[in-house]
């Protein structure tokens, strides 16, 4: 064999759309910290196991092609019980479920083979564990973990696995993912054809995108209609009148419609989250129009796959476009363009009623919508009973493993509340609850208080004798200056002065930090710029180990105290002062372990709660059980929207973004010119302090309409800038805004006008004024 597979410096470093960046015959994985994980070794195949951010131990476990434990076939030996894999598999995600299934199919019971144990609490990213197969066999690897307490810095963290193949021919075809339960049918939907079949009520239709970039039309009919002669199919139109949207997605609105406005299938996982309900499925004319002519089309093999059924033939069908890459763009101009889905990539659907189907595999070869390669499609139809959780593909970056939409620990509170959820950061989280609206939400969090699933947040442990050292370097504010148990909120730049991310940092210890920010952007570029260095620093992500309810309004101290303890030296949360934090329990000294920092993000008197996920129900009950005297609300994203325009504070990807720097983007308190150390950014900062261009300022507006993020604002026909954010303040009457402009008209009392419509047709009349607009001089939150 060559070399590592991890250090070979023949691996490619350019990202090509439709080829891999891997080598020949090798496979990428990552197995999450605390999951587990299968993978299928033929004789002379490799795996290479290595932390991807250390102090993580792995599990292995080894079958024969009999069942038998037979870790001798990878070079190991095992004495101990899989309990690691066995823990991870009594989880209730679907990774888990999948692998559980696998192991069923094949008849193999864990409890009957030992373990051997890699890597360990001392491991660092880089080190690698190398096994080379003797014989085929099918190896399980877990990565065990136990509950992070919240004041450590122990998280589970993810192990990247490589395999290489010892002889790649095999591999002319994709692997499937391996399915979670026993499909009723298994359809391979061969190059530039298509195929029909019949689904019944509540069943699952999962249509898979085999190799990456292959497109895929879908016709679903309802089956009791057409047994009276009437042909009802998916109506894309009607679907979007429906739901407002493009195209569904899991979620609220996530169901496709006839014409007589029936909901026909809802669609419940999405790992894609591009696709066209705009076009025909291809059609001969096309092909002819071009020059090609008798090419495959798809209308035509739609024809000849339904013959059988009572629907009749058509010269171009009005399907839905799965995996389409297309869109309309502010030219009225429909375009496409390679497609975003990968090998594996899926669409799961629900079926509402009885259905006939119909799926293609596109004969598009003339054009970018199949990345100029045909390939296949592949159909599974599960029981109405398998448990699928709805959920959306997401990517920390574009190298990155998919990873679906999670629930945090509050999720079991939160979905008995509302059905209006969203995907965030990789997350569900409710708009707003039942019974109330993001109105009467925000009155509660202004009067009295309220409570909020602000999970998504991302977390990283950043430890380490250099630590204190490393983050100066990164964050604009001076870390030496950084007591323990005090909170900096601050941003972190790009060499330009553009932000990456704007987050809260943590002392924990003397060497001993956590960063939360709002996006993995700012995970990323810890990571990156720690490789740049030798410094003795460990970085973990936190993410999945801690959830945090934030508790915020006038009353959020009264109901905070009744129930959190903290020990001797730490402060009560009545003495907590602001952008500090303490550790505490609830329930007594043997109760729930939780962190508590004196932060928000609604400009009132707040805290954020701290936890496990496994606590997180728990914590959330003794909460509202806490608060029922002072009537806390469950808080959703629109309503803190509109409570943190109103208090001044900015958020990532409307109010500022990798072209913006702390000082356009409002918060320019968070960059010190005192600070001596050098910091990345530092230079191209203090030259756009000294030549500004745009400022964010705050805008109110005549009359009730508000505009929209992205909305141009102009002083006569010169568009001087844009909307980053608006709201309608029911507290203060008024309509307000953020926008970023140019500098030369940021001066308060200056007029401007935002475009509506062509952006001619229509003006707002607006003047710059000072924010925060709401208590301005931020006593609330000190009170």
């Amino acid at each position: 064999m060559s070399d590592s597979v991890l250090t070979s410096p023949a691996r490619p470093k350019l990202f090509v759309p439709g080829q891999s960046s891997l080598l020949p015959g090798v496979e990428r994985y990552v197995l999450k910290g605390g999951g587990t994980a299968v993978y299928e070794l033929d004789k002379g195949d490799r795996i290479e196991i290595s932390p991807l951010e250390g102090g993580q131990s792995v599990e292995i476990v080894a079958f024969a092609p009999g069942g038998k434990s037979d870790l001798g076939a990878i070079g190991l030996k095992g004495k101990d019980k899989p309990t690691g894999i066995q823990k991870a598999l009594a989880a209730d995600s679907e990774d888990a479920q999948r692998v559980r299934f696998g192991l069923f199919r094949r008849g193999l019971d864990l409890g009957q083979v030992k373990a051997a144990h890699a890597l360990g609490p001392d491991s660092v990213p880089g080190d690698v564990v190398s096994l080379q197969a003797e014989k085929s066999v099918l190896v399980v690897l877990g990565a065990p973990a136990e509950p992070m307490i919240v004041w450590e810095q122990t998280p589970a963290t993810d192990l990247l696995v490589f395999i290489q193949r010892a002889n790649p021919r095999l591999l002319n075809e994709a692997k499937l993912p391996d399915p979670i339960a026993e499909p009723r049918l298994d359809i391979r939907i061969n190059i530039a054809s298509a195929e029909s079949f019949e689904v019944f009520a509540g069943e699952y239709i999962q249509i898979i995108d085999v190799q990456g970039r292959q497109c895929s039309d879908f016709l679903a009919f309802n089956r009791k209609e057409l047994d009276k002669g009437n042909v009802l199919g998916l109506d894309s139109t009607t679907t979007r009148s429906m739901i407002g949207m493009s195209y569904p997605k899991p979620g609220l609105f996530s169901k496709f419609f006839d014409r007589d406005r029936n909901p026909l299938v809802e669609v419940v996982q999405d790992t894609v989250g591009r696709h066209d309900t705009f076009n025909l499925a291809c059609t001969t004319r096309y092909y002819e129009d071009m020059g090609y002519f008798g090419h495959p089309n798809c209308s035509d093999n739609f024809n000849d796959a339904l013959k059988d059924y009572p629907i009749g033939s058509y010269r171009g069908w009005p399907a839905i476009n799965f995996f389409f890459n297309t869109n309309v763009d502010a030219h009225n101009n429909i375009w496409s363009d390679e497609p975003w889905s990968r090998p594996g990539d899926y669409v799961m659907m629900r079926a509402l009623t009885d259905l006939v189907c119909g799926t293609s595999a596109c004969p598009a070869d003339i054009d970018a919508s199949n990345g100029w390669n045909l390939t296949e499609i592949h159909v599974r139809v599960y029981p109405k009973d398998t448990p699928f959780k709805r959920s959306i593909g997401y990517r920390m970056a574009p190298d990155a493993p998919m990873q679906l939409t999670r629930e945090s620990g509050f999720h079991p509170r939160t979905s008995a509340l509302t059905r209006n959820f969203g995907d965030y950061r990789g997350f569900w989280v409710p708009h707003c609850y039942a019974n109330a609206g993001a109105i009467e939400e925000y009155w509660a969090c202004r009067e009295r208080a309220v409570i909020m699933d602000l999970s998504p947040l991302r977390k990283m442990e950043v430890l380490g004798p250099d630590a204190e050292q490393f983050l100066n370097g990164i964050i604009t504010r001076d870390v030496r200056k950084l007591s323990v148990g005090q909170i900096y909120y601050t941003p972190m730049c790009y060499e330009h002065g553009g932000m990456v991310d704007d987050g809260t940092l943590f002392r924990l210890g003397e060497n001993n930090f956590r960063w939360i920010g709002g996006d993995d952007a700012s995970l990323i570029w810890l990571k990156e710029q720690l490789a740049k260095t030798n410094y003795k620093v460990n970085l973990k992500t936190a993410t999945s180990e801690l959830n945090n309810a934030a508790v915020q309004g006038p009353k959020s101290r009264e109901i905070l105290t009744t129930i959190i303890e903290t020990p001797p030296g730490r402060p009560t949360i009545q003495e907590l002062g602001v952008f500090r934090f303490t550790v505490g329990r609830i329930g007594g000294v043997a109760g729930i372990p939780v962190l508590v920092s004196r932060t928000g993000y609604t400009g009132e008197l707040g805290y954020e709660v701290f936890c496990h996920p496994k606590d997180g129900p728990a914590v959330w009950d003794a909460i509202m059980a806490a608060g029922a005297p002072f009537k806390i609300q469950p808080f959703g994203f629109d309503a803190l929207d509109m409570v943190r325009i109103e208090a001044g504070l900015v958020f990532g990807g409307h109010d500022f973004d990798s072209t913006t720097d702390p000082l356009e983007a409002g918060i320019s308190f968070t960059v010190p010119t005192k600070k001596e150390e050098d910091y990345i950014g530092k230079a191209a900062i203090e030259n756009r302090r000294a030549h500004p261009l745009r400022k964010l300022v705050g805008l109110e507006i005549e009359g009730n309409e508000k505009p929209s993020h992205g909305d141009p604002v102009y002083v006569g026909r010169a568009q001087v800038g844009i909307v980053t954010s608006a709201m309608r303040s029911p507290l203060l009457k008024k309509t307000l805004a953020f926008a970023r402009v140019e500098a030369v008209h940021s001066e308060n009392g200056t007029a401007l006008e935002i475009g509506r419509l062509d952006g001619l047709q229509k003006r707002f009349k607006s003047t710059v004024v000072p924010f925060p607009f709401y208590d301005p001089k931020k006593e609330r939150v000190r009170m």
